[in-house]
């Protein structure tokens, strides 16, 4: 099985950017398709982003579209989370997720393995 450890998270301010990264080890994550989550204190887990296989297909969540980029490099078995123009309601823990499925889901429960998350905290 892959494990999956994400860094990168911190404090920033409104309109920061930051970069999450997702190192896999245990396994090459171009088995898997590879997502983003992220839980605020009190809501569910929430689907951010996620990226197929082959890099051909992105899906994200409408509140992220067009300020958050996920990619990867298979080559160095690392995910990222290129994340612009963050907000206030972008604070959150950002977890990464690794899923055997054929297609590319927005469910948590698709997903197979699981990082220990970062904190993301943004101020106003």
């Amino acid at each position: 099985q892959v494990q999956l450890v994400e860094s990168g998270g911190g404090l920033v301010q409104s309109g920061d950017s930051l970069r999450l990264s997702c190192a896999a080890s245990g396994r090459t994550i171009s088995n898997y398709n590879m997502g983003w989550f992220r839980q605020a204190p009190g809501k569910a887990r929430e689907f951010v982003a996620a990226i197929s296989r082959s890099e051909t297909s992105t899906n994200y969540a409408d509140p992220v579209k067009e300020r958050f980029t996920i990619s990867r490099d298979n080559a160095k078995n690392t995910v990222y989370l290129q994340m612009n123009s963050l907000k206030p309601e972008d604070t959150a823990v950002y977890y990464c997720a690794a899923s055997v499925r054929y297609y590319v889901y927005r469910l948590y429960s698709e997903y197979d393995y699981w990082g220990q998350g970062t904190q993301v905290t943004v101020s106003s």
